[in-house]
């Protein structure tokens, strides 16, 4: 398949599944770029370095479509959004700065433990009993820098935690999955720029990469993302997802093994 035309497939996969089963596109975008750039010959202590910030620029256009379609919906707490929104910036900055520093094993090894913490929770079906309200201020900014510095270095991973979160605090799935997708979209834009600036002018990164946003992968990527991640949107608000949710975990755990063997 033609690079071009494995990018757009890539995108179409993301969108789709963000907007069904609120999981961002990172666990899909890394693992798959981390092979393609293997295969392409890239610098391997850069290799995750650039899927990673790769994935959160292609990420924004898919969550950006994601949010709003939710928005129309009415399944988006912008309260919750502007008062994680902070906190939630300063994790992923710290992140992507801090990943230039880390060697190519760590953030293997970190998105794997991530990715496959993941999976179980799709494949378990877990999910947090409603217990309580939202915390105060204080720990709630703790928890979104947390959200937002594994998003920094899981390339995404937002609803992963969030989503969770917000349901345990007495927030419905369905307005959860809305309005992690809007706080993902924040972390994708911040993480963005943080990764550009972080691998700016670094000698062995590929030609048309931005520090570490390898920028035709993030453009196809994105395409393609932001078309399905509506009709995603629209499923999820018919069908009953937890069969898709196992499957997914499956796939999840098969490319998962194959990053692990190959990068």
């Amino acid at each position: 398949m033609p690079e071009a035309a494995t990018y757009l497939a890539i995108g179409a996969m993301v969108g789709f599944l963000a907007g069904l089963l609120g999981i961002g596109g990172g666990v899909v975008i890394v693992s798959s770029l981390a092979l393609i750039y293997g295969h392409h010959g890239f610098a391997p202590e850069y290799t995750m370095h650039l899927a990673i910030g790769t994935s959160l620029a292609a990420i924004m256009a898919g969550a950006f479509s994601s949010f709003r379609a939710h928005g129309r919906r009415g399944a988006v707490d912008w309260a919750v959004v502007r008062a994680m929104s902070p906190a939630l910036l300063v994790g992923v900055l710290a992140g992507s700065f801090l990943a230039r520093f880390m060697n190519v094993a760590f953030l293997k090894v970190f998105f794997l433990v991530f990715m496959g913490l993941v999976a179980l929770q799709l494949l378990v079906d877990l999910q947090p009993r409603a217990t309580r309200a939202l915390p105060a201020r204080g720990p709630l900014a703790a928890i979104s820098f947390f959200i937002g510095l594994c998003s920094g270095w899981f390339g995404g991973g937002a609803a992963a935690i969030g989503v969770p979160f917000l349901t345990w605090c007495n927030v419905s799935v369905h307005r959860a999955i809305g309005t992690v997708s809007a706080l993902g979209f924040v972390a994708a834009a911040a993480g963005t720029v943080g990764y550009a600036i972080a691998g700016w002018g670094l000698p062995q990164l590929p030609p048309w990469s931005v520090g570490f946003v390898y920028v035709p992968a993030a453009v196809g990527i994105s395409i393609t993302s932001a078309l399905f991640a509506p009709l995603g949107v629209r499923a999820a608000h018919k069908l009953p997802p937890r069969t898709l949710r196992r499957v997914f975990a499956v796939f999840l755990i098969g490319i998962g093994v194959k990053v692990a063997l190959s990068v």
